[in-house]
């Protein structure tokens, strides 16, 4: 952690004790139920502060939210209010830390964003300076700095766009691995396809998790579940209201450097990792047809066609030709569905259970930008048994009828 961030979280946390805090003579043994990144970077941080940790998912590392997400690191202008953008904003910090500790794949370079009508762009701007106020690197340029920046991109016109230095991208599925290779070294149990069932609980306490392949002993039980529905209710007895939203994430295979920065463009966003791999998104996700919908029924992490995929590759590469013609000698090598958590108001949902106090539920969006700073704090509370004032707005009691943002 860089002195910094450090700084930071020292003058924002307040520590409550809840009770016994984890001693040198007994490990606090802790499953992570979900390899995503959310989960992995959990489990590393756990492990790294001295607990016993077994990580569980019933298919694979990053196979789900986090194998189909953008992979955009930010903390731009739709995070609010102020203190959710600061925990953003200090996990993108702590993503600069993460990146030089364990050797993750992450890229930075800023992201330059535009929109194609000038109500929204004067809004854009009203944005963008509030983030500078904020503490971003965040402002306006014209478009003569534009084509200075990415020469290889057409902004159609647009006069100026919206530049976030701080943005960066990453690799999301070599980060989880990289990430529980980590929490391996320092003892952690990596097992898949393990499915959690149950909990055993006595006295009220969680003893043990019920899997299937076998029960593990347990103090506390993490959910980093993602889009999971009914994970809260079931291991939990708390409901986390979620809308989960299927996003279609379309990736190159390599090819020669084009882009140097995240696009957002009008109706799509793409970025370019450091092996030369196009990561393609779109902004408001796939059109909502009959058939569509009876495709994503089942909630399928890839489509069950491969010419149905192809048809949504090449639609999202024809409207990123339109900015980055570059793109049009692209081999497309994946089309991933990804489903990702998103609680109603918008903001993470991190803390004990209310039913439950030892099962502790880490379920967000924006879960790659957040993992480092909730990897960290997620750590410190369990470790210490305590609660940090700065997620009390977070935690899964809360009404979420207060703000829907979704």
């Amino acid at each position: 952690m860089n002195r910094r961030l450090l700084l930071k979280l020292l003058a924002a946390t307040t520590v409550v004790g809840c009770g016994p805090r984890a001693t040198a003579g007994k490990k606090l043994r802790v499953v992570v139920a979900g390899a995503g990144i959310v989960g992995a970077s959990i489990a590393y941080h756990l492990a790294k502060a001295g607990a016993s940790v077994t990580v569980i998912d019933k298919q694979g590392p990053a196979s789900h939210a986090t194998g189909g997400t953008f992979a955009w690191i930010n903390a731009t202008w739709a995070k609010t209010p102020r203190s959710y953008h600061s925990l953003s904003q200090d996990s993108v910090a702590s993503w600069g830390s993460l990146h030089q500790e364990l050797d993750l794949p992450v890229r930075w370079g800023g992201s330059l964003e535009w929109f194609d009508n000038e109500p929204r762009q004067e809004k854009l701007a009203a944005q963008i300076a509030e983030q500078f106020e904020w503490g971003e690197r965040a402002r306006m340029v014209d478009a003569a700095e534009l084509a200075e920046l990415e020469p290889n991109v057409d902004f159609g016109g647009a006069t100026r766009a919206g530049y976030s230095e701080n943005d960066g991208t990453v690799d999301p599925v070599l980060a989880t691995q990289k990430l529980l290779l980590a929490a391996e070294a320092l003892g952690a149990s990596i097992r898949y396809p393990c499915e959690l069932a149950d909990v055993s609980l006595q006295d009220g306490k969680l003893v043990a998790v019920k899997t299937s392949l076998g029960p593990i002993k347990a103090d506390k039980l993490v959910l980093a579940t993602g889009a999971q529905p009914d994970a809260g209710l079931r291991f939990a007895e708390t409901d986390i209201p979620q809308r989960s939203t299927p996003g279609i994430i379309v990736t190159s295979k390599p090819m020669p450097r084009c882009l140097n920065r995240i696009i957002s463009a009008p109706g799509i966003h793409l970025h370019q990792r450091d092996d030369g791999r196009l990561v393609v998104g779109e902004q408001e996700g796939a059109p909502q047809d009959e058939g569509h919908m009876l495709r994503l029924a089942a909630r399928p992490n890839h489509y069950p066609n491969p010419i149905v995929a192809k048809q949504h590759a090449v639609r999202m590469f024809d409207v990123a030709k339109q900015f980055a013609p570059c793109t049009a000698d692209a081999v497309v090598e994946s089309v991933r569905i990804g489903w990702r958590p998103l609680p109603v108001d918008g903001h993470p949902v991190l803390g004990a259970s209310p039913a439950r106090p030892d099962v502790y539920l880490a379920i967000m969006h924006s879960g790659v930008t957040l993992a480092p700073i909730v990897g960290q704090l997620a750590a410190e509370e369990l470790m210490g048994n305590v609660s940090i004032e700065r997620l009390q707005e977070f935690r899964p009691g809360r009404d979420f009828d207060l703000i829907k943002r979704y």
